[in-house]
C-alpha cells in the first residue's frame, strides 16, 4: 500500500501511547535507514501490543514493509520480548528481505525509544535528540496498524488489568469511560473505592474519576485498591515529598546507578536532583542533566531503598531549569561521542522482579483480546487528545453524526489531526469536549 502523509493526517493517526505525536510527521521524515516497530510493551500487566500481533500479524508485517519502502529505508525491525515464543514464531514465518525481528530481554524499560534504538541498532541517541538523529524511526504496533488500515481512527485498543475480575484487552470506541471499560473487565475485584493508573503502573497517571474518557493515547488501565502502595506514592502532597527527600536522602546514588538514560551515557544523575532539594542556591550546577530525564520512574519505584521520589525531584528540576532559561549547550552535545556505560547490559531490571517490588505480582498477568458489548450510549471526545493544538469543533449541538465523520479540525501547520465521531449519534454538548449520545 502506498503511504500518503496527508491521508495519515486526515485519518487522525497519532502515536497510540504517550503524548500522541502526529504520525503524519513521522512518515514524512527524511534520512531514515531503520524502521523499528516498538512491540516491547514493558509496562507491567499490559498486553495490548502482543495481542494485536497475534490477531493481525499479516497487517503488521505489511505495514512495516510499506513504511520501509515509503521511506527508502534499508531495514525494518520488529522489537519484541523473547518470551513471546508463539508470536515470534508466527511473525518470523512472514518476514523476508529487509524485514527482521529483534528478540528483546524481559526488562523495564525495554520499550523506551532510546533503549530500543540502542538494542536494535547499537547506536546511542544523543541527549535531547530523537531517533531520527541516528537514522531510526520508531512506531508502536497500534499506530502502524492504523496507518495500514487507512481509515479514520475512531476506536482504541487497551488492556484493563490489576484488581479486575477478568483482565482483558478491549477494542472500544474513543470516548467510552474508564468505568465502562472496567465493567467490561468484570468490574473491580476488591471492596470499597478503587483508583486507576492510566497508561501503566510505572509511567501512568493517577485517575480517581471513572468517568474519564478513553482517548487515542490510552494504552491501558491498571485498577488498584485505594490503599495500594502505588496509589499512596502518587497521592503524596508535594510538600511532604520535598520534606522527606531533604531529610532522608543519604546520597547512596542507587537512583543514578540504575537510571536507564545514565546507563546510555547521558548526563542525568537523579541523586544530584535529590541533593538539590536542600541546596537551591547551587542547584543549577547540580541539576543541568535532569533536562534529559525520561520520567520512567525506575529511580522512585525500584531503585531507592528509602522510598523517596527522585523522579519527582528531576521533574521539579526541569522546571527550575526552564525558569532560569538554562540547558545543555547543543554544541557540546553534538561534539561528544555518546557511548553506553560499561555496566549497561548488566543493570537491566527484570520485569518479574519489578512486579514483585511494586506489589503487582498478586494480580493475574494476562490480557486476552476479546469482544465485549459496550455498556453505554454516551461518548465523550476531548478536543485535545494529543500533542499539538487543540481541535476546534465543526459540528453543533443537536447535529446527527456518523462514525468516522470529522467533528473537530486542526490546521496541519499547528501539528494536529482532526477528531472523528466514534459512533453514530447526536451531539449532546460541546464544552472543551464533544459528547455524543449514540450506538456503538
Amino acid at each position: 500500500m502506498k503511504i500518503d502523509a496527508d491521508q495519515v493526517r486526515r485519518n487522525g493517526v497519532v502515536g497510540a501511547g504517550g503524548a500522541g505525536f502526529p504520525t503524519y510527521v513521522k512518515v514524512g521524515s527524511q534520512g531514515v535507514d531503520t524502521v523499528i516497530v516498538n512491540a516491547a510493551e514493558c509496562e507491567p500487566l499490559l498486553h495490548k501490543d502482543k495481542e494485536l500481533l497475534r490477531k493481525f500479524p499479516d497487517d503488521l508485517v505489511g505495514a512495516l514493509g510499506d513504511l520501509v519502502e515509503h521511506l527508502g529505508a534499508s531495514a525494518g525491525v520488529i522489537g519484541i520480548k523473547y518470551k513471546y515464543h508463539d508470536v515470534i514464531d508466527t511473525l518470523e514465518g512472514k518476514l523476508s528481505g529487509k524485514l527482521s525481528l529483534k528478540r528483546l530481554g524481559d526488562f523495564y524499560p525495554a520499550g523506551d525509544e532510546f533503549i530500543l534504538v540502542s538494542e536494535v541498532t547499537s547506536r546511542v541517541i544523543a541527549p535531547g535528540n530523537i531517533p531520527l538523529s541516528v537514522g531510526a524511526l520508531v512506531c508502536n504496533v497500534e499506530t502502524l496498524l492504523n496507518v495500514r488500515w487507512d481509515r479514520p481512527v475512531t476506536h482504541k485498543y487497551l488492556t484493563v488489568a490489576g484488581a479486575v475480575r477478568r483482565p482483558i484487552t478491549l477494542h472500544v470506541p474513543i470516548g467510552v469511560s474508564f468505568g465502562d471499560c472496567i465493567a467490561m473487565a468484570g468490574g473491580y475485584s476488591g471492596e470499597g473505592v478503587y483508583a486507576i493508573l492510566e497508561g501503566g503502573a510505572m509511567m501512568g497517571k493517577l485517575v480517581t474519576d471513572p468517568a474519564r474518557p478513553v482517548t487515542r493515547t490510552t494504552g491501558g488501565l491498571i485498577v488498584l485498591p485505594q490503599d495500594h502502595e502505588l496509589v499512596r506514592q502518587r497521592s503524596r502532597p508535594q510538600i511532604v515529598i520535598d520534606q522527606i527527600g531533604r531529610s532522608a536522602c543519604d546520597q547512596c546514588s542507587f537512583c543514578t546507578e540504575l537510571c536507564p538514560r545514565y546507563l546510555l551515557g547521558h548526563p542525568i544523575e537523579p541523586h544530584l536532583a535529590m541533593r538539590n532539594l536542600g541546596f537551591h542556591e547551587v542547584g543549577d550546577r547540580m541539576i543541568l542533566g535532569t533536562e534529559f530525564c525520561c520520567e520512567c520512574n525506575l529511580c522512585t519505584l525500584y531503585s531507592c531503598p528509602e522510598d523517596l521520589d527522585p523522579k519527582n525531584a528531576c521533574v521539579q528540576s526541569k522546571g527550575q531549569l526552564r525558569s532560569n532559561q538554562m540547558r545543555w549547550s547543543r554544541e557540546a552535545i553534538g561534539s561528544k561521542n555518546w557511548e553506553p556505560h560499561p555496566m549497561e547490559p548488566y543493570r537491566h531490571i527484570p520485569l518479574s522482579k519489578l512486579m514483585r517490588k511494586l506489589g503487582l505480582d498478586r494480580f493475574e498477568n494476562v490480557g486476552p483480546l476479546m469482544d465485549v458489548p459496550i455498556p453505554t450510549r454516551s461518548f465523550v471526545l476531548p478536543l485535545r487528545q494529543h500533542i499539538g493544538a487543540e481541535a476546534r469543533p465543526i459540528v453543533a449541538v443537536g447535529d446527527r453524526v456518523r462514525v468516522g465523520q470529522v467533528i473537530a479540525e486542526v490546521n496541519a501547520k499547528d501539528l494536529g489531526v482532526p477528531i472523528h465521531a466514534s459512533v453514530d449519534g447526536t451531539v449532546q454538548s460541546i464544552d472543551g469536549r464533544i459528547t455524543i449520545e449514540g450506538t456503538p
